[in-house]
């Protein structure tokens, strides 16, 4: 749901969050409130600074110091990674050099990014790292991937209540997101350069087709099927092309968000004064327009890391019907998707898509009881313990459920004709933009205070809306769907028997009047 994933940019962080077993060294909230505390004892909070400024003026000068200091820290170690994954590309590419070697390089390189931003908290990757490996060792094979779970989201919960009620409420967070490898190549999966700081996620199977050189072989073969793809079956494709459009769409997002950021602030949708004298459709626009500023700094973070996956030749992801390559096997969102979305499912599956398909994979396939209600709760406990997510993702089980009951009930009727459907799609992109901005308030205003006194200022009318809904228009369960397909499956398996049936019998019947 929402806004999943990095946040390094605004002041925060979150690392590379891997799926499959969860078992991802992240470094989290210690980590950047220990370099916060770091920077608060160097800019805000010395005894020199207090008498010279007022304790306002003190606190705002530590706070743009401190986020100044860390976005400037990420946006120079992506780009250092940028050039160091086309070195590793081009110089240690699987042709010319062993797997053993990437692995190290990949690794050193990948602690030496953790280090420079980080300090010493980045021992926390270790930690976590060995934790999980522990695990993975001594736990059977049958269990292993729960007791991972387990452990590592333990971890994770354990870091963010010490982040937020030991350290300073509410400023500087971050995310701990995410055959038996051996312990350099769990390392090198969980840790590399390409994706310690913002990911994206990825399967450990991917990886180390990536590191051995063998991703492009198979995608060269189910592509290359006669004349569409057979000319490129010989070639390694090249990703420079796709990695310029990303580091431009990169520069439009980041221009865009300094541009808009300051003029658009979602903690003004609350401001008493706005609230009294606005009126209320209004106020819908503007929280629109402030949720549709903040989106940029989620593009740029997450396209910046695909370039620099891309750039070290990882994410080749077969060929367009044209025969140009894709590179989006770990894309993380698709800008026009989410920006056009004509349903709250469609928004949320191009956005944070990696760690969608992670929590899909391990929670909602597996889930026998409300998977929906399940995956949402997950999501919110990986992202922290701050108020705002547990709301943010509680109102989005409702806005799911009633989504998912207009969509089965409603939509059929505006199918009849291409005017009637585009009229539907309208409205449904108007909703969902709605829809996706009020449910994601609380978890940009984080506190509990901000966030219902925002709710109470919309008098929680989408909340009442979407319980109204989903108590008038039946909703089929998943259980229900399934057991439906399956059985007219089986009707249409019978009838083709009996067709069949029917043929042989006219054919012998045939015969026998020709005899």
């Amino acid at each position: 749901m929402g806004y999943h994933g990095p946040r390094y940019f605004a002041g925060q962080v979150s690392p590379l969050g891997h799926c499959g077993l969860l078992a991802s060294c992240q470094v989290g909230a210690l980590v950047c409130q220990g370099r916060c505390q770091h920077h608060r004892n160097q800019y805000g909070h010395s005894d020199t600074v207090r008498s010279v400024w007022p304790t306002d003026i003190d606190t705002h000068f530590y706070e743009a110091a401190v986020v100044w200091h860390l976005t400037v820290n990420f946006v120079a170690c992506q780009l250092f990674a940028l050039l160091m994954a086309l070195w590793f590309r081009l110089y240690l590419h699987p042709s010319k050099t062993s797997p053993f070697i990437r692995h190290v390089v990949a690794t050193l390189l990948g602690f030496y990014l953790a280090l420079f931003c980080f300090g010493w908290y980045s021992l926390h990757f270790l930690v976590q790292s060995g934790l999980s490996y522990g695990v993975m060792i001594f736990a059977g094979l049958e269990h292993m991937h729960k007791y991972c779970f387990i452990v590592t989201l333990g971890y994770l919960i354990l870091c963010q209540i010490t982040r937020v009620y030991v350290f300073d409420y509410g400023m500087y967070s971050a995310d701990f997101t995410g055959r038996m490898p051996s312990l350099l190549e769990y390392l090198s999966y969980n840790c590399n350069f390409m994706g310690i700081l913002a990911g994206p996620t990825c399967s450990y199977n991917d990886y180390m087709a990536f590191i051995e050189g063998t991703g492009y072989q198979p995608r060269h073969q189910e592509n290359a099927n006669g004349k569409e793809n057979g000319k490129y079956k010989q070639s390694e494709p090249s990703p420079k092309n796709d990695v310029i459009s990303k580091l431009c769409t990169c520069a439009i997002s980041l221009a865009i968000y300094l541009s808009l950021c300051k003029l658009l602030p979602v903690e003004h949708s609350i401001d008493d004064d706005f609230v009294n004298s606005t009126p209320f459709h209004l106020q819908v626009i503007y929280l629109y327009l402030a949720m549709l500023a903040l989106r940029p700094k989620y593009y740029f973070v997450w396209t910046l890391a695909d370039a620099i996956n891309n750039a070290a030749g990882f994410g080749f992801n077969g060929y367009n019907k044209d025969g140009s390559p894709r590179w989006d096997l770990i894309s993380n969102l698709r800008i026009l998707d989410i920006e056009f979305a004509t349903s709250f499912k469609s928004f949320l599956d191009n956005w944070n898509i990696q760690t969608a398909l992670w929590l899909k994979r391990v929670c909602y396939e597996r889930c026998a009881i409300n998977p929906t209600a399940a995956t949402f709760l997950l999501s919110a406990m990986w992202h922290g313990v701050y108020p705002g997510y547990y709301l943010t993702f509680l109102t989005g089980i409702a806005m799911t459920m009633a989504a998912r009951a207009v969509r089965h009930n409603i939509r059929p009727y505006f199918l009849v004709s291409d005017s009637y459907k585009c009229v539907y799609d309208v409205i449904t992109w108007a909703w969902t933009q709605i829809a996706i901005s009020y449910t994601v308030a609380p978890f940009v205003l984080l506190a509990v205070g901000p966030s219902l006194k925002f709710y109470r200022s919309w008098y929680f009318c989408l909340h009442l809306l979407c319980l109204l809904v989903v108590l008038v228009l039946p909703v089929k369960s998943r259980r229900q769907q399934a057991k439906e397909q399956q059985d007219g499956l089986l009707k249409d398996k019978l009838q083709d028997n009996q067709t069949d049936h029917n043929s042989t019998d006219n054919n012998c019947n045939q015969k026998d009047k020709a005899t």
